[in-house]
C-alpha cells in the first residue's frame, strides 16, 4: 500500500493486517490440501487420503466466509492504492523511487497490501522485499511489484533444471531418467511462460490481458505439478527431494497468480490506469494477427495451400511428420502448412515450444493416422508417452487421427498431449484406452472430434472446450471402471477446466464395466457438462470419487446443465458439496467459448465452426 502521511497509515493498515491474517488461515488449509496431492495411487497421480480430505471439507466452510470477507476487503485495498496512487502522482513527477529515497514504511505497506492476496503473503513479502532491495530503482505501483515478483518466480523455478541434474539415476532406471528430461523441458517452459508476462506488462494494455497473464502463469503452475507427477511411483527418494527443493517455486508462481488474479484483475475492472502504451493484437479483416491467408485457405475454403507434403509412400517431400515438423521457422507469426497424405505413420512427433502456428492437415481423421504405443508400464512417465505432443502456440490440426495402441494392460498411454496455447482439433480422432487425451494447459478447442477410452480418457489442466464431439468410452480391464474425465486444477487462482457442450456420451463397443462422467484429480477440479446428450452407459451416480469410499473437497466445481438421453437424469448423483446438478444458464455461459477460452477471435480467424453462446 502506498502511505505517505501519517494520518493515512491507520486506517489502511488496519485493513491490511486484518486482510493477511484471512491469508494465513488460508495458507495453513492450503498447507494441508499439499499433503493431500503427494499421496500415491495406480494411476501414478496423488490421491487424496481420507483422514486428511474429512479435516478439509469441516474447514471448507469456514474459508468460503473468509474468503467473502476477503473479497470485500480486496476491494477496499485496491481503492486505497488507487487512491494514494494519485495522490503520489500529483506530488512528485517520477513514477519511481529508488530504495534509498522511498519512504521504507510506503514500500513495506505496497508490498504487504499486493501480497495479501496470495496463499503465501509470507512468502511474497520476504521475497519480494528482498529482491526490491536489491533493485537500482523500483516503482510502488502494483504492476511493478507484479513484474518483481514474475522475476522472483522465474528465477527460483530456473534453478530446479540444474538441482534436478545433480541426481544421481541409475543407468537401468529408463523411467527415472525419463523423468529428469521431462522437468527440464517443463521448467523451461514455466520461465517462458514468466517471461512472456513480464513482456505484456511492458508492452501490453493490461486490462486487456488479464485473461493472458492468468492462462499463462496457470500453465506455470501446471508445469511444476507435472514435473511431481513423473515421479510417482519411482524409488530412491528422488520425488521427496525434488518436492522440498520446489516449496518456493511453487509458492512464488501461486503468488504471481494469484496477483493477476486479485490485484491486477480488479484494477482493470475499476478502470485504474496502468501507465502502458496500447497493444493491437488484431490482424487484417478481424482476424488476429497469427491467422494469415494461408491458414484460412487451407481451413475455410479448403485448400490445400501447404509448405510441406508428407508421404509415407515417397510421393510427398519427405515420408515422417517429425521430419516436416522439422522444417518449421521457429516462432514464426505466419502459418506452416503441412500436408500428411493419407496412411499410417509409425512414429513419435514432437511440435515443440519454439514452433509457432503449424497447421496439419490430414485425408480425414480414420484416413490419415499418426500412432505409436509408448506407456508407463514399459517405464515412460505419463508426459511422455504421448504419440503427438504439441507445446507451440497456435497450432491447428484437421481430418487426421492420433493414436496410442500400446492396449490397456499397460495402463497410462496418451495419444496427444497439447499445451499449445490457442491450440485448435477440428474433425480429428483420439483413440488410445487409459489417457487418451491430455489436455496438458493453455487455451484449447475441440471441434466434431472422436474420443475413446477408458480411465480418465480426457484430463490434464488445460482450459479447454469440447462442441460437438462424440465421446466414447470403451471396454477396459475387467477390475476398472471407466472414468471420462480428470481434471487437474491445482490452485484456486488458475482459470482452468474441462468444458463439454453440445457433446454426445456413448459407448464404442460393448461395456460391460461401470462408467462415470469423471472424477477429481485435484482439490479444485473443474468440470462441466452441458447441453449434451448422455447415453445409458453412464452410471446414475455420474461422478466417482477419486479414492472410492471418500467424497472430494468441498473446493471442487463439477457441474451439469441441459443435458439429455438416459444417463442425464441427475436424480440419484452423488450428493457432493462441489457438484451442482442443475445450474442456471448465467452460470454455465462462464464456460462457453467466448468467456471460457477468450475463443471467439482466434477460433474464428483459423475459419473452424464454434458455438459462442449455450
Amino acid at each position: 500500500m502506498l502511505l505517505y502521511k501519517p494520518t493515512a497509515i491507520r486506517p489502511t493498515a488496519c485493513i491490511v493486517s486484518f486482510f493477511c491474517s484471512i491469508s494465513r488461515e488460508r495458507e495453513r488449509e492450503r498447507r494441508e490440501r499439499a499433503v493431500m496431492d503427494t499421496l500415491k495411487s495406480f494411476k501414478g497421480y496423488g490421491k487424496m487420503d481420507p483422514v486428511e480430505d474429512r479435516s478439509f471439507k469441516r474447514k471448507s466452510r469456514n474459508r468460503v466466509i473468509l474468503i467473502a470477507v476477503a473479497i470485500i476487503l480486496l476491494v477496499a485495498i485496491v481503492a486505497g492504492v488507487a487512491i494514494v496512487i494519485s495522490l503520489n502522482k500529483q506530488s512528485s513527477n517520477s513514477e519511481t523511487t529508488s530504495p534509498s529515497s522511498a519512504s521504507p514504511v510506503s514500500l513495506s505497506s505496497s508490498i504487504k497490501a499486493v501480497c495479501s492476496v496470495t496463499r503465501y503473503p509470507d512468502s511474497c513479502f520476504s521475497s519480494l522485499s528482498s529482491a526490491a532491495s536489491n533493485s537500482t530503482s523500483i516503482s510502488t505501483d502494483p504492476s511493478s511489484l507484479f513484474n518483481l515478483s514474475l522475476a522472483v518466480a522465474s528465477r527460483s523455478v530456473s534453478q530446479l533444471s540444474s538441482f534436478v541434474s545433480t541426481f544421481q539415476i541409475p543407468s537401468s532406471d529408463k523411467r527415472l531418467q525419463a523423468a529428469v528430461r521431462d522437468c527440464k523441458e517443463l521448467f523451461d517452459d514455466a520461465v517462458d511462460r514468466f517471461t512472456e508476462s513480464s513482456s505484456t506488462l511492458e508492452s501490453g494494455k493490461i486490462e486487456d490481458r488479464i485473461g493472458d497473464l492468468r492462462t499463462w502463469l496457470s500453465a506455470a503452475v501446471t508445469d511444476q505439478e507435472t514435473c511431481l507427477d513423473g515421479f510417482e511411483s519411482t524409488t530412491g527418494g528422488f520425488r521427496e527431494k525434488l518436492e522440498a527443493a520446489m516449496v518456493n517455486s511453487s509458492q512464488f508462481t501461486s503468488n504471481c497468480l494469484a496477483i493477476a488474479t486479485g490485484i491486477m484483475g480488479l484494477m482493470s475492472k475499476l478502470h485504474i490506469p496502468l501507465n502502458r502504451k496500447l497493444l493491437s493484437t488484431d490482424g487484417e479483416g478481424g482476424f488476429p494477427a497469427w491467422a494469415t491467408e494461408r491458414q484460412r485457405r487451407v481451413l475455410v475454403e479448403g485448400q490445400i495451400a501447404v509448405n510441406v507434403t508428407v508421404a509415407g509412400d515417397g510421393t510427398g517431400q519427405v515420408k515422417k511428420i517429425q521430419d516436416a515438423v522439422d522444417m518449421v521457422p521457429k516462432k514464426s507469426s505466419s502459418a506452416f502448412v503441412i500436408y500428411v497424405k493419407a496412411g499410417v505413420y509409425s512414429e513419435n512427433v514432437v511440435v515443440d515450444k519454439n514452433k509457432w502456428n503449424v497447421v496439419i492437415v490430414g485425408d480425414g481423421m480414420y484416413k490419415t493416422v499418426v500412432k505409436s504405443e509408448k506407456n508407463f508400464v514399459d517405464g515412460t512417465p505419463t508426459f511422455s508417452t504421448a504419440t503427438f505432443a504439441v507445446a507451440g502456440r497456435g497450432f491447428v490440426a484437421k481430418d487426421i487421427g492420433f493414436k496410442n495402441s500400446a492396449g490397456p494392460s499397460k495402463h497410462q498411454a496418451v495419444a496427444l498431449r497439447s499445451g499449445s496455447d490457442k491450440s485448435i482439433f477440428y474433425r480429428c480422432s483420439f483413440d488410445a484406452y487409459q489417457d487418451t487425451l491430455y489436455a496438458h494447459s493453455n487455451r484449447q478447442f475441440y471441434r466434431e472430434c472422436n474420443i475413446t477410452g477408458t480411465i480418465d480418457f480426457i484430463f490434464g489442466d488445460a482450459a479447454v472446450v469440447f462442441q460437438s464431439c462424440k465421446i466414447m468410452p470403451r471396454e477396459p480391464m475387467s477390475n476398472q471402471a471407466n472414468t471420462i474425465t480428470a481434471q487437474g486444477k491445482k490452485d484456486p487462482d488458475e482459470n482452468t477446466g474441462i468444458a463439454i457442450q453440445g457433446c454426445t456420451i456413448s459407448p464404442f463397443d460393448t461395456v460391460t464395466r461401470p462408467t462415470y462422467l469423471g472424477r477429481p484429480w485435484k482439490n479444485f477440479s473443474t468440470t462441466l457438462v452441458m447441453k449434451s446428450e448422455i447415453g445409458p452407459v453412464v452410471d446414475r451416480a455420474g461422478w466417482m470419487a477419486w479414492m472410492p469410499g471418500t467424497e472430494p473437497p468441498d473446493s471442487i466445481y463439477y457441474a451439469e446443465y441441459g443435458n439429455t438421453g438416459a444417463g442425464a437424469n441427475v436424480a440419484d448423483r452423488v450428493r457432493w458439496a462441489g457438484y451442482r446438478p442443475a445450474i442456471g444458464a448465467d452460470e454455465a455461459k462462464k464456460f462457453t467459448v467466448g468467456r471460457f477460452i477468450d475463443g471467439e477471435e482466434w477460433i474464428h480467424g483459423a475459419g473452424v465452426k464454434f458455438d459462442s453462446t449455450l
